[in-house]
């Protein structure tokens, strides 16, 4: 029998869209006057500050072992560190609709890890053209406006490659979660954030010197907050309900929603404009992600 979605499911399926849809809007108000390493540190330390005591009061504890602890310092990294890292530095250069799109290679690198990393995950042929059309929307987005900047003396290539390596992190964390042994997954959500911010944190040290000569605006503090409160914790906690109440075939069109949903606030309230190939490239990527679902439709 095919699960039948409440609308609690629904609700907390749009919630994340917009929780993580407007994380990209958040970023690039909070980069017009924040270092980037700063906002990626702040974020998660707003967050463990969150999750920390929430999973000491409703978690359960895992046993203690060295492979379970690997798995987690392992997810901080791919899973929060890095990304935050450099979607945040990308996004000073690049428009966040941009971001938004290229972020939704995502799953597709997902795919194609798993064929490698987990047994049973076989590339076939709904996955093979899924990749074609991703890849083909990649260098859509890469084209004739990246090349023209370069001529100007702009270089939106490496920020836009920096998203890229963004996307592949959360598709390396992606498979790391499914690999890990068991644990409760609030305990797990406040554990990484935590080693990710401890990760940070030094390294952002040397910005926060300098934001006090600059002194960021209330807006762009406010922005870091909410990406803490509202994209970071708020989030992995709706996101584990999520999955646990309606597996993960239903959360993955979330794939489909944020895109759309980030290019839509870019628009409405940063005044952003797409250029004829970013749409383009949106098609193709969010075509090439529905083709590896239409396997699941066809079993």
């Amino acid at each position: 029998m095919r699960h039948r979605h409440t609308a609690a499911d629904w609700a907390m399926l749009l919630g994340l869209v917009v929780m993580w849809g407007s994380a990209f809007m958040l970023t690039k108000i909070a980069v017009a006057g924040i270092a980037p390493d700063l906002i990626a540190a702040s974020r998660l330390l707003v967050a463990s500050l969150l999750l920390l005591p929430a999973a000491r009061l409703f978690a359960g504890r895992p046993a203690h072992g060295r492979k379970l602890w690997l798995f987690m310092l392992l997810i901080a990294v791919f899973g929060y560190a890095l990304p935050f890292s450099l979607i945040s530095w990308g996004q000073a250069f690049i428009a966040s609709g941009l971001a938004s799109i290229l972020m939704a290679i995502m799953p597709l690198a997902t795919l194609g890890l798993a064929h490698f990393l987990i047994p049973g995950e076989r590339l076939t042929p709904y996955r093979v053209g899924g990749f074609i059309l991703g890849f083909a929307g990649v260098v859509v987005l890469m084209g004739p406006s990246v090349w023209s900047g370069l001529a100007n003396g702009e270089n939106p290539r490496l920020p836009m490659l920096a998203v890229l390596g963004g996307a592949f992190s959360y598709a390396v964390s992606s498979v790391l979660a499914r690999l890990r042994p068991a644990g409760d997954a609030l305990f797990t959500g406040a554990a990484t954030t935590s080693l990710a911010a401890l990760m940070l944190l030094p390294l952002a040290i040397p910005s926060l010197s300098l934001e006090t000569a600059t002194r960021p605006t209330t807006a762009q503090i406010t922005a870091v907050v909410l990406l803490g409160i509202v994209s970071t914790a708020l989030a992995a906690i709706l996101y584990f309900r999520l999955v646990k109440s309606a597996g993960p075939a239903f959360v993955s069109q979330l794939n489909y929603l944020i895109p759309p949903w980030a290019v839509g606030c870019g628009i409405l309230f940063l005044g952003e404009t797409l250029e004829p190939n970013h749409l383009y490239a949106l098609g193709l990527i969010l075509a090439g992600v529905l083709a590896t679902h239409l396997e699941r439709v066809r079993r």
